[in-house]
């Protein structure tokens, strides 16, 4: 994928969210790329402060509709947050992410599963039970070291943070990113 590429997904981001919201939108021609099955997430944020994140974890439809149906989800149902409003369209900036398939991960201890993560390059999805929890290479940057990563991880599935059981299963994924500059 080029930038060019990551910008056209930015602006069918942003179009889809300024349409609902009954604004001007710009028009994105549907190439062929965009036809294919992807897997994104987008996230919004205003002034540095996360304000939605929505996303799917495998292609299960066109890439187009999946980075439009995201970019609503993260700006009106994302349930940590109010839905966005019109004058709040302004002071959002746009991050779409493009993930590759995820890959289990083959460990026999949490030890070992530490060891395994990379991190700045891994998103990780844990399952469990009926728990689930990812997180995208991008929360490193918060949470920069494996354990903190995976304990916070846990805390997102609704499991307490030093959680540990035979069934656990990790998988991790890699994206590539594009960010508007506004």
């Amino acid at each position: 994928m080029t930038d060019t590429d990551g910008q056209t997904l930015l602006t069918l981001a942003r179009s889809a969210i300024a349409a609902h919201l009954d604004l001007p939108a710009d028009e994105v021609a549907l190439q062929d790329w965009l036809r294919a099955p992807g897997a994104t997430f987008v996230t919004l944020t205003q002034r540095g402060d996360l304000r939605g994140c929505i996303g799917s974890l495998a292609a299960h439809r066109p890439l187009h509709q999946d980075v439009e149906a995201n970019a609503l989800a993260a700006a009106f149902r994302d349930p940590r947050f109010a839905p966005l409003q019109r004058h709040e369209l302004d002071i959002t900036r746009v991050e779409v992410s493009l993930l590759s398939a995820a890959q289990p991960m083959q460990f026999s201890s949490e030890a070992e599963a530490l060891s395994l993560l990379q991190p700045g390059e891994d998103g990780v999805i844990l399952e469990t039970g009926r728990y689930r929890s990812t997180f995208l290479p991008q929360v490193w940057e918060q949470l920069p070291t494996p354990e903190a990563f995976l304990a916070q991880l846990k805390r997102k599935a609704g499991l307490p943070a030093d959680f540990w059981s035979d069934d656990l299963r990790l998988s991790r994924y890699r994206v590539t990113k594009w960010k508007e500059t506004r």
